[in-house]
């Protein structure tokens, strides 16, 4: 009965399919594509940036940028599918969207960028939370002097050591660290900065800042216990180049000078951080308030270099020029002695080299590098800072900045490099007469040695350093690299060659103890000194290891070998 009843029952029609569902089908196909193909876009970019000879032309920074595009592409695309696609019915679609438009209205009301990674990775905080330099009190101190004119063979009074190449040679480290484990002195919080500290005679000078005030600052380094700090009203600070000053205080004769962010130069007495000197840069060389930001945007961070009886420092000018590339200042009295180069300054900062014969004060510029004669002697300043070569080196110093330091070679060669695509190179000194050189350039390479923020060491013919985050080792005679493994990416730190190992500090703020050897990259031990994003530069006096960042400064004993 009932089959009949089934059989009597009209046959329904299949609904016919709408005329829009096959398109709209389609069309959710090309969309889920597209997304696919910019994802895998953001994979293929995050891959391939360590390889720099598939990508020359992009760093970390840039494949992070390309890699946000994509993912802002991919991420609009869906919302544009999910709006527009009639899949969905309009309450929810518009409902959904409201939600979210709210919710980044809401994050970007209570958030802000406080700084961001070496990769241009953004660090976030809420919006109403003071800064961590603007929760530290002036250090206590008392009125001991403090004893900076007694030196001693590990002083390292600089930046970069005592020779200003990133080497420590009168230290012989201990390389089991399993047996001989770095030993934590002490630990406490310190002002912002991007600074290293300078150490003569057990005492260490650095600069940070404290609220509204750019302080140099003296402590002991066996205990961390302030000395003496001088502070002047300044404050620098910019999302992609942080808060405070950027240069290591130099320490000569018992005086300290040292170059803040906003263009206050100072020479201060060792003793008790009196001010005997200043000079305001910006001031004295026609810089509009607020000018500095937009020509040298990540703030002054040149170290001061004793030269005779001067002392010689970058000077810059307005935008637009003139410019004057060094300035020299006698180192007693403050009195301005000579000035030369018309460039625009950079991040970089001179150093002291003897070629052809002829002591020269190298200078890496905005855009170029140059050597200036340096003077026979202190009374010798008729033709001192004369301009004796020059070599191209592209570079802004609001953009694809020169930091890093040039390096001399025997056979009067120099090795440079940078990071922003340019690589490095090697140009050749010869001589035309007594006083000027020819500069050739015997290589370069955009794909090796891209040292952003970061400098090399060079040892038996090999340059080590971190190649956009990632240590290095390439052949100098050839620029050949030799090893980059995946294995060494520590990110934007620095390097400190102490006797025969590499010591690293990483950009996450651990200490990493490297064999420096071009066969392979071989990491012998490392431990995790301090906390944060680390882009400042170690100090080694003796066995004692100074390291810091913009929040705390930390003190290790390292085991050390007998001479």
């Amino acid at each position: 009965m009932s089959s009949e009843q089934d059989q009597s029952k009209p046959v329904e029609e299949a609904k016919p399919a709408k005329k829009d569902e096959q398109p709209r089908r389609f069309l959710s196909v090309l969309v889920w594509i597209a997304v696919f193909l910019l994802l895998a876009g953001v994979v293929l970019v995050q891959w391939f940036t360590p390889q720099l000879d598939i990508a020359p032309g992009v760093d970390g920074a840039l494949a992070n940028i390309i890699s946000l595009i994509l993912a802002f592409f991919a991420s609009m695309t869906v919302v544009s599918w999910f709006v527009f696609s009639g899949l969905f019915s309009v309450a929810l679609r518009y409902s959904l969207v409201g939600v979210a438009v709210v919710g980044v209205v809401a994050l970007g009301a209570m958030l802000r960028v406080d700084q961001v990674s070496g990769n241009m990775l953004p660090v976030l905080s809420f919006r109403w939370s003071a800064r961590p330099d603007e929760l530290l009190d002036k250090p206590k101190t008392d009125d001991e002097p403090v004893d900076l004119l007694t030196t001693t063979d590990i002083d390292s009074p600089q930046f970069l050591g005592p020779n200003r190449d990133s080497i420590v040679p009168n230290v012989k480290l201990n390389r089991d660290w399993a047996k001989h484990p770095p030993k934590l002195v002490w630990r406490q919080p310190i002002g912002a900065g991007l600074c290293s500290f300078s150490a003569v005679n057990g005492f260490a000078v650095t600069m940070e800042q404290r609220g509204e005030d750019e302080m140099v600052t003296c402590y002991e380094i066996e205990t961390g216990k302030p000395r003496w700090w001088h502070a002047v009203k300044a404050r620098h600070h910019t999302t992609l180049g942080d808060t405070g000053p950027r240069s290591t205080p130099t320490i000569h004769q018992g005086r300290v000078y040292a170059l803040g962010a906003t263009g206050k130069f100072q020479c201060l007495d060792g003793a008790t951080g009196k001010p005997l000197w200043s000079h305001d840069l910006l001031t004295e060389y026609g810089v509009k308030e607020g000018e500095d930001y937009k020509a040298i945007g990540w703030g002054r961070a040149n170290s001061a270099l004793i030269v005779n009886d001067w002392v010689v420092i970058p000077a810059g000018g307005p935008l637009g020029g003139p410019y004057v590339s060094l300035v020299a200042y006698q180192k007693d009295t403050g009195e301005k002695v000579w000035e030369a180069g018309d460039t625009q300054v950079s991040y970089s900062s001179p150093s002291l080299a003897t070629i052809g014969g002829i002591r020269q004060v190298v200078s890496v510029n905005e855009d170029n590098v140059t050597g200036h004669f340096a003077g026979r002697a202190s009374d010798d300043s008729q033709h001192a800072g004369d301009i004796l070569w020059s070599f191209d080196w592209p570079g802004q110093s609001n953009t694809g900045a020169s930091v890093s330091q040039a390096h001399v070679l025997s056979g009067e060669q120099v090795f440079i490099s940078k990071g922003y695509g340019q690589g490095a190179a090697v140009f050749q000194l010869e001589k035309n007469n007594e006083r000027n050189f020819t500069a050739t350039e015997l290589w370069h390479k955009p794909s090796v040695m891209k040292t952003k923020f970061a400098n090399v060491v060079i040892r038996d013919g090999f340059v080590y350093g971190l190649s956009d985050g990632i240590l290095e080792c390439i052949d100098i005679k050839t620029g050949r690299r030799k090893w980059k493994p995946r294995a060494a990416q520590y990110g934007h730190g620095q390097v400190l060659l102490v006797g025969d190992l590499l010591l690293v500090q990483a950009e996450s703020g651990a200490v990493v103890l490297v064999e420096p050897s071009p066969k392979r990259h071989v990491e012998l031990a490392r431990f995790q000194a301090i906390r944060g994003k680390t882009w400042n530069n170690m100090c080694l006096y003796g066995r004692y290891l100074l390291v810091r960042n913009a929040k705390e400064a930390a003190c290790y004993e390292l085991a050390v070998l007998d001479p």
